[in-house]
């Protein structure tokens, strides 16, 4: 059976939106796109080559599906957005870089969750209209599944089981707006953390498995104070 396995670049409240270009994804007025490449290092790097090291499928939403679609395809050529990072590390050498992952990807099957009828035009695009179909092909042969960017779909995953491992790259900014990797509709989960690095630029890369439900208990001793029976019904009544 393969493993599903997620990376995201977030910041430090939580948004994943549009961090490798200005035109990446503006979609609910996102003002920042582009925030990741001031803080991009080796470091960093590092860790999406040994993300992206061996053979692997990539699973993502139609939204993430069509900004690679428009860019892997052609990197090297006019087209910008999530490969602009590639740029800090020079010219030649980024372009170099971004070209080897083009065609990688376009190597890659590429399984896309999607109620909709996007266009699959990009080599070995397949659609998976359920959360059933994919566990299907999670349940096949094959390289494990690789998810970049792709914010809607990790609640579901969490919710169905069918997330492995997530790498979370946090890095030191403060967005206060965009999509978030954890939106609505994401059920409690316990993660155990398996890998953790603090790169140069002080981003923290941080690897986690799922642990089982959450269990409840006190941090302290309880109080049954007046004060806080007071306290508690006031919160009954709707008054605190």
């Amino acid at each position: 059976m393969r493993k599903i396995r997620g990376s995201v670049f977030v910041s430090l409240d939580g948004v994943m939106q549009a961090p490798g270009g200005p035109t990446e994804d503006p979609s609910g007025g996102f003002a920042h796109g582009g925030w990741l490449p001031q803080f991009f290092d080796e470091d960093v790097g590092g860790a999406i080559d040994a993300f992206f090291g061996g053979d692997y499928d990539l699973l993502l939403g139609r939204r993430t599906y069509e900004i690679f679609a428009a860019y892997w395809p052609y990197v090297g050529g006019e087209a910008t957005g999530i490969g602009e990072i590639f740029d800090l590390v020079g010219k030649d050498e980024g372009e170099a870089a971004a070209m080897e992952m083009g065609r990688a990807f376009t190597r890659a099957n590429k399984y896309v969750l999607t109620r909709g009828a996007p266009d699959l035009g990009w080599s070995n695009s397949h659609r998976l209209g359920s959360l059933e179909e994919l566990r299907a092909v999670r349940e096949g042969d094959g390289p494990d599944l690789l998810i970049q960017g792709s914010s809607t779909i990790y609640p579901a995953l969490i919710a169905e089981g069918l997330l492995d491992r997530l790498t979370l790259m946090t890095f030191p900014v403060v967005l206060g707006a965009g999509k978030r990797i954890f939106g609505d509709g994401t059920p409690a989960e316990a993660l155990r953390l398996v890998e953790q690095k603090v790169t140069r630029s002080g981003a923290v890369i941080a690897t986690y498995e799922p642990a089982g439900g959450i269990e409840h208990g006190w941090a302290g001793p309880q109080s049954n104070s007046e004060r806080e029976q007071a306290r508690q019904r006031a919160m009954a009544e709707g008054n605190w």
